[in-house]
């Protein structure tokens, strides 16, 4: 296949987009998030299970980051934070049902 300007670009976007939805727990979380209305640090890793508080806050900071998510923070004792999706995150949902959709017929 004869290499164009089209072809390189096409592969550089798919780069980015795994560089930043890559982490382990990436797209588990705005999953959560965005399609079960999981918004609470405590509830998002009782529904996502084997991950560690840390790697939890690691994904969620990286989200942030990248503008997939918005954080709020209550200011309250006990601390009350919560998450949502910035627009960036909401323009991805359709993406992520259409991945589960996918998964749902053939990874049974």
């Amino acid at each position: 296949m004869k290499k164009t300007e089209q072809s390189i670009q096409r592969c550089l976007t798919i780069s980015t987009v795994q560089k930043i939805l890559g982490g382990k727990w990436k797209i588990e979380i705005l999953y959560y998030i965005g399609l079960q209305n999981v918004r609470r640090f405590g509830a998002l890793r009782r529904h996502i299970g084997g991950i560690t508080e840390s790697s939890l806050t690691k994904q969620l900071r990286e989200l942030e980051s990248d503008g997939f998510i918005n954080r709020y923070d209550f200011k309250e004792v006990p601390p009350h934070v919560e998450y949502t999706l910035t627009d960036l995150g909401e323009s991805f949902m359709s993406v992520l049902e259409v991945i589960k959709q996918w998964g749902d017929l053939h990874l049974k």
